[in-house]
């Protein structure tokens, strides 16, 4: 009998293919007490096994190719932080002396530590970096023991059915190493939408589902395995009729993929003609590459807060400078959306001797974090606002300010970039004086104010995952509340049709750049609602454009708008239904 597991869909796709199993080193570790005598040989033990962890890292850093995707790279930076932080690196010996434990044991009991502090964070990318700590200390683990810290790799060779990788998480490093390996897809017991698995299996085009609970206890090494990437599903000892209905269902997906480059030229009309204008969503410099071949009209959401992460002090000026030139000069001429620094408080976990650190928050998300960071530290603000303008005059730019909610703290960002301007003047730099200004629409209190915002911002941008969460109070990473998180919510529409409404009747740009941007569930209704200019994961713009091609402008409109002023939840399935009847 078929057996499903469910999880989160990160990566689209089928695969079907044997399991590789990757197991944990987390399981059965030896707790001993120890005398006295033995503390100089478990400091000594745990210092030899970190030691061989940082060599075989920076061994793996060797290994990527130029090809490789940027975020591989970035990880395994934050994977040597990580091992070199002194709360993994030099506390647990501290332990092993005062508590007189073995150094397995009190390497856990650090981690331990290190996990509350970042359980404790409600941005959704440092919450779900606790896997990145778990995989080092893992490493670490399996070092102290004497076992092999490399995972047994599936076969290189073309000729090679591709295997499936099924863990309990995967690690950076171990992404590396199945560079040129064939894989079919990841499966794994922990993770997230902004985890790194998701993160690099969007970037390979593999099918991934993640948060798929005790799935190590299930499949076994070589068991014939079902995912489907888009439903997150995964299906163990599939009966024949699956197999045969999965297979059909992946040739299918294949041929549709080589038809869809077909469009990579074909500019993004509806029926009627409206231009529609795609942009993307990139994190890191190197991301513009996947941005210019899939012929994205330009780039509508840089995550600076990238550059900023994975490190020990702040990027300079014209370290910033650089990156954003880089960018700017790749899209030749197409925009770029700059957003500016998008990170809470808890920021300060990753600088060194906390030079410069910011005061920290309770709650990150309710705290310290994005524009209100940004604004309590004017000289971090100010240095990334004159790298932007000195950038601005390669290509144009436009500068975005996360999460605002207020008039006032629009004011005071507007004349930091004022001062920044001057700044640059009294310096005799070349700038771009004639960046516009927006503002990005992520809370409930923003929404609502719109045309105010608009009196002094050039353009605004939803940011619907967190509207979403701040909506309707939903942590969107915590599996128990996770059901509740819906973009179809009537108070979720409502608010995102009105801020659209709102910035078309100011005669001012609007765009959504969240999650709803590049899910085709979602296209037409936001289409309907006016929208027509979205900003996605450059692997999700075909898939849009294809779909936007075959949809009327007028009469998609029409059939929203007589639904919109309600929005009542017993007519947005009827309306979802014939939005999408061909």
């Amino acid at each position: 009998m078929t057996l499903a597991l469910h999880g989160i869909a990160v990566s689209r796709g089928i695969a079907v293919s044997r399991a590789l199993v990757w197991d944990t080193a987390m399981r059965d570790i030896p707790r001993n007490r120890i005398d006295k005598k033995s503390v100089r040989f478990e400091k000594k033990r745990f210092e030899l096994a970190v030691k061989r962890v940082m060599v075989e890292l920076t061994d793996i850093r060797a290994q990527i190719g130029a090809d490789s995707p940027a975020e591989f790279d970035a990880l395994l930076n934050l994977h040597s932080l990580i091992l070199q932080d002194p709360i993994l690196s030099e506390v647990p010996k501290e332990l092993i002396a005062s508590k007189l434990i073995n150094a397995e044991w009190a390497l856990v009991e650090q981690m331990d530590v290190l996990l509350a502090q970042f359980a404790a964070i409600e941005d959704d990318y440092f919450r779900e970096r606790n896997a990145d700590v778990r995989q080092v200390v893992e490493r670490v683990l399996k070092a102290l023991r004497g076992h092999a810290t490399s995972l047994p790799l599936p076969p290189e060779g073309e000729n090679e059915d591709p295997w499936l990788i099924v863990a309990h998480d995967i690690s950076p490093a171990d992404m590396v190493q199945l560079k040129g390996r064939r894989v079919g897809a990841f499966v794994t017991e922990l993770g997230g939408a902004t985890s790194h698995t998701a993160i690099v299996a969007r970037s390979l085009g593999i099918p991934a589902v993640v948060g798929v609970p005790r799935a190590l206890e299930f499949v076994h090494n070589g068991d014939l395995v079902v995912v489907d990437g888009k439903v997150g599903a995964v299906f163990l000892d599939p009966a024949q009729a699956v197999i045969d209905e999965y297979q059909r269902k992946q040739a299918i997906l294949a041929l549709s993929r080589q038809r869809l480059k077909r469009l990579i030229t074909t500019e993004a009309k509806t029926q009627c003609g409206r231009r529609i204008h795609l942009m993307a969503n990139i994190e890191l410099p190197n991301d513009v590459e996947r941005v210019v071949e899939s012929n994205a009209d330009g780039v509508g959401l840089f995550r600076s807060e990238f550059l900023f992460m994975n490190r020990k002090d702040w990027p300079s000026e014209d370290e910033q400078f650089e990156a954003y030139r880089k960018v700017i000069k790749a899209m030749k001429g197409r925009p770029v959306t700059v957003r500016t620094l998008d990170l809470g408080a808890d920021k300060t976990l990753q600088l060194e001797g906390g030079s410069g650190a910011p005061p920290t928050s309770s709650s990150t998300a309710l705290g310290l974090r994005s524009i209100r960071f940004s604004l309590a530290e004017p000289a971090i603000f100010l240095t990334q606002i004159r790298a932007v303008l000195r950038a601005a005059k390669y290509g144009p730019v436009k500068i975005l300010l996360p999460m605002l909610t207020n008039i006032r703290e629009t004011k005071q960002a507007l004349a930091y970039i004022d001062l920044a301007r001057e700044q640059l003047a009294e310096r005799r730099i070349q700038a771009n004086q004639a960046v516009p200004i927006g503002g990005m629409i992520e809370v409930p209190a923003a929404a609502l104010s719109v045309p105010q915002f608009l009196k002094y911002l050039d353009y605004v941008s939803i940011g619907t995952n967190d509207l979403i969460q701040y909506t309707l109070a939903v942590d969107r990473v915590d599996n128990q509340v996770a059901h509740l998180y819906d973009p179809l919510h009537p108070a979720v529409l409502r608010l995102v049709y009105e801020v659209i409404q709102s910035a078309e009747k100011a005669g001012a740009e609007v765009s959504v750049c969240g999650e709803m941007a590049g899910d085709i569930r979602l296209t037409r209704l936001l289409l309907g609602m006016g929208l027509t200019q979205y900003s996605m994961h450059p692997s999700q713009l075909l898939d849009v454009k294809e779909l936007l091609l075959k949809t009327d402008f007028e009469a998609t409109q029409k059939l929203v708008k007589r639904m919109a002023r309600g929005f009542e939840i017993d007519k947005i399935d009827a309306l979802m239904r014939h939005l999408h009847e061909e």
